[in-house]
């Protein structure tokens, strides 16, 4: 089944809030190879005037694929996440994430193009606090290879 393209121009309601926790952060610092010590330690964060724990830059990935999640597994939309390359990813933030944050996303679904039996998707993640302030505009392009 093809890509739908009438899903470019397509938003999704807010996700539930992600629950940025301590412990996810310093996992996630640690698998990323990030060792400033806001990203561990909270003193060390308070010290730099963070609330808690400092994500590292990358996170919001974490919280946009979450939101991805409804494209990929509607079946109308037509993708086959077997066929999926990671093509491109962006980020803009508007504030440092940090644990004990509650964190909603609205999808959009920016563009779908296809040449050649290949499909970009590129979607933006709008990633706002529970006060509807934003923290981060994550902007992703999957690759969907055809079947043929």
């Amino acid at each position: 089944m093809p890509i739908d393209a009438g899903y470019a121009g397509r938003a999704y309601p807010p996700t539930d809030a992600y629950l940025v926790g301590r412990e996810h952060l310093r996992d996630f610092a640690t698998a990323v190879g990030a060792t400033h010590p806001a990203h561990h330690d909270v003193a060390a964060a308070r010290d730099l005037g963070y609330d808690d724990v400092v994500a590292p830059p990358t996170f919001a990935v974490v919280i946009a694929q979450a939101a991805e999640a409804q494209l990929i597994a509607d079946p109308a939309a037509g993708i086959d996440f077997s066929r999926v390359v990671h093509a491109e990813e962006r980020f803009t933030h508007h504030r440092p994430i940090v644990a004990g944050d509650a964190i909603t996303t609205v999808l959009h679904v920016d563009s779908i193009t296809e040449r050649a039996g290949l499909a970009m998707v590129t979607t933006r993640c709008e990633l706002s606090d529970v006060a509807g302030e934003p923290v981060s505009t994550v902007v992703s392009t999957l690759a969907v290879r055809g079947e043929g």
